[in-house]
């Protein structure tokens, strides 16, 4: 079962395709690989290769003895994350290769790698088979009583010494799994039934492992204790590395990475089915996927291309999902959802305005334009046969800016959440519609060499007050516009902290698939890296996200923040004398705000949810915190309901039954734009920003 967290093409990257192919040396005798799996010549020839253009990576790491261990722990984790498999003799014998990884993979030797991976899946089948056995004992016999409770994350827990020990931690996990599916009303038959098809799936798929799993599983171990974004693509995945299920192929517009047996959804991409069903989120896990009306077939366990292949399909076909949302506090706490396939139409990723009106304390209503910018998208086909009418995010925002012009609005929202990124290209073309002339980013190379990019032509298309709203899933090609808009003081920043991906990526072809490698990083023209921080709002508004599970900073060796020296370039307006006062005005304006009162309640409550280190294996107590936890949920959103005065829901049947609403009409519900709260928010600090700066003109007038 390969264990590789890789991501399908996402944000902003620059890719080489091409490259002379190594000619590998003589590769010397290996130490013989203990198990059934063996390496192929070809993969032994593409490891020395790998190894040899990994000298190229941004972070310059030399092929050593600590670089060694570093690989040994990456590998291990990403095999057994949890400590279930693997016990304590096998992590003291794999010791041996803590300080020989590195000579091996110089050399073109993967007896490390495969020899563990052996041992790895001989464990997983005893596991397995063990599990499906237990399966088909009387649950009633099992003890629901007692003062049993099971870790939630077991990273951190010793390894097993014995059978009996690692048998009594398994049988833990069933009765966890056997509760948590009780708590969602499914019976014992069915619960039965489903665990042994989830077993037996993941253990007929383990059993099918080959030589080529393997290697990509430890390869990828090897490019992630680089980076995160760095990573080997086998011959099948650098065939479809370019081939996205979110653009070219009909899906369902999600990118996906693996991690920890489970597929996760990274983002969402905008204009698709998956984004326009509502039924899906950034952090979701993937358990299982069937076809039209059929029940899920589990995938848990399965390679990221075999899923993918899984959920693509025809256009208007549909594909069912099993999945874990983000939050839930079992893994067994899952639902299903069904998603109509389609293409991912250009146009419905384009830039779109609309013109709100937001009442001021003082009786005047401001006309504000918003703009919102799913993506930084460019027709590359059309601009490089020269098309000039070629679709890009730039031609479509200028044309949106003059007609907002002709509509006198009194200021401009940029809404950038969600935008994962896009086109460098665009983005810094972008930038340029709103300075007159400057810089718009920094390429630093990994031999330290920086590149500047920016607007080389006078003029603007609107000078006028300007905010930019961006949320947590605002990344890359974001950053670097709302970092130009923050460090030219050409907007005020409202929203939350943004994803913090600032890496450049190049695509080196490999005798036997593809290397993806980080080169170089991005920097805000003030010289402050994006990478790792993102960019920190000026105004923050609350956010659900959980930041331990989504972003940049939640990736295991992503580089880290820094700065270089910053560019020359023209500060057009300095709001930090205004912030606290902006601040002061917010946070008034919203103590009392339903609809940021219901986010900060939300968001409480789960993380009391997610910081549990614990779960009772006692029936009644699970039950008990169950309904506790489900009354705060109906509570917060009744409060929020006699706030908007609407009738209240009365009980956590009706509040489950609205969300589902919600996520399969998410238009009619709190998400559209003219009842957004965040964007209304967003304009009433503009009013304040252009009422400080008109009192600010004024005085200095008449000190004149």
């Amino acid at each position: 079962m390969p264990q590789f967290r890789k991501l399908f093409p996402i944000l902003v990257a620059t890719f080489l395709l091409g490259g002379a192919l190594n000619v590998c040396g003589a590769l010397r005798s290996a130490p013989e690989v203990q198990g059934p799996l063996k390496p192929t010549q070809d993969q032994q020839e593409a490891a020395e290769e790998i190894a040899d253009k990994l000298k190229l990576h941004y972070r310059r790491l030399d092929f050593n003895d600590q670089l060694s261990g570093q690989i040994l722990d990456r590998y291990l984790e990403d095999l057994d994350p949890n400590h279930l498999y693997f016990l304590d003799s096998d992590i003291k014998q794999f010791q041996q290769y803590r300080t020989t990884l590195d000579d091996q993979l110089r050399d073109g030797q993967l007896e490390g790698g495969f020899t563990i991976f052996n041992r790895y899946q001989e464990r997983l089948e005893q596991r397995l088979d063990k599990s499906l056995a237990m399966l088909k004992e009387d649950f009633s016999k099992w003890n629901f009583d007692g003062d049993d409770s099971i870790l939630i994350d077991r990273s951190k827990a010793p390894w097993a010494a014995s059978e009996k020990e690692l048998d009594a931690q398994w049988h833990k996990q069933l009765k966890n799994a056997v509760l948590s599916m009780r708590l969602n009303g499914t019976s014992d038959k069915d619960i039965r039934t489903r665990l042994t098809q989830r077993y037996q799936s993941q253990l007929d798929r383990v059993k099918q492992n080959t030589p080529e799993d393997v290697f990509q599983s430890y390869m990828n171990a090897l490019t992630e204790t680089f980076d995160p974004h760095t990573s080997y693509f086998s011959p099948h995945n650098s065939t479809n590395f370019d081939i996205s299920m979110s653009r070219s192929l009909e899906g369902i517009g999600a990118v996906l990475q693996y991690e920890d047996g489970y597929t996760k959804v990274v983002r969402l991409v905008p204009g698709g089915p998956a984004t326009k069903s509502g039924q899906l989120k950034p952090g979701d896990r993937i358990v299982g996927v069937a076809q039209g009306n059929k029940d899920p077939a589990n995938i848990i366990g399965m390679r990221l291309d075999e899923v993918v292949d899984q959920i693509r399909g025809p256009k208007d076909s549909k594909v069912t999902l099993e999945i874990v949302p983000v939050g839930a506090a079992s893994e067994h706490d899952t639902r299903t959802v069904t998603i109509v396939r389609n293409k991912v139409i250009l146009e419905e990723q384009a830039a779109k305005k609309k013109v709100i009106e937001v009442p001021r304390e003082d009786g005047k209503t401001l006309k504000l334009g918003v703009i919102e910018i799913p993506a930084f998208y460019l027709d590359f086909e059309a601009f490089h046969r020269g098309d000039p009418n070629y679709t890009s995010t730039t031609g479509d925002v200028a044309k949106l800016l003059v007609e907002l012009r002709k509509e006198h609005i009194d200021g401009l929202i940029i809404d950038l959440r969600n935008n994962g990124g896009g086109s460098l290209l665009e983005v810094n073309k972008l930038v340029s519609l709103f300075i007159n002339r400057g810089p718009s980013v920094l390429v630093r190379e990994s031999n330290g060499q920086v590149s500047m990019y920016g607007d080389k032509y006078p003029g603007i298309l609107y000078g006028g007050p300007m905010a930019v709203l961006v949320n947590h899933y605002s990344a890359s090609a974001s950053e670097i516009f709302a970092g130009a808009m923050q460090d030219y003081g050409r907007a005020l920043i409202v929203g939350d902290e943004t994803y913090g991906k600032g890496t450049v990526q190049t695509l080196l072809d490999l005798n036997h698939g593809k290397l993806k490698v980080t080169n170089a990083k991005f920097y805000r023209v003030s010289g402050s890296s994006n990478q790792n921080r993102g960019i920190e709002p000026d105004i923050n508004f609350p956010s659900l996200v959980d930041k331990t599970e989504v972003g940049e900073s939640s990736l295991p060796n992503a580089l880290p923040w820094d700065e270089i020296k910053p560019a020359p370039y023209n500060r057009v307006n300095d709001f930090s004398p205004l912030l606290p006062a902006l601040r002061k005005e917010h946070l008034s304006r919203t103590k009392d705000d339903p609809e940021f009162i219901y986010v900060k309640s939300l968001r409480h409550l789960l993380d009391e949810n997610r910081n549990r280190k614990e779960l009772s294996l006692n029936e009644k107590t699970r039950e008990e915190w169950q309904d506790k936890f489900d009354q705060e949920r109906l509570s917060i959103e009744n409060a929020r309901r006699k706030a908007r005065d609407e009738k209240p829901l009365a009980d956590i049947k009706e509040l489950r039954t609205l969300e589902e609403q919600r996520a399969l009409d998410p238009e009619s519900h709190d998400d559209a734009l003219d009842k957004d709260p965040y964007v209304k928010e967003t304009g009433q600090i503009l009013g304040d920003m252009m009422e400080l700066q008109d009192k600010e003109r004024t005085r200095v007038a008449k000190g004149s």
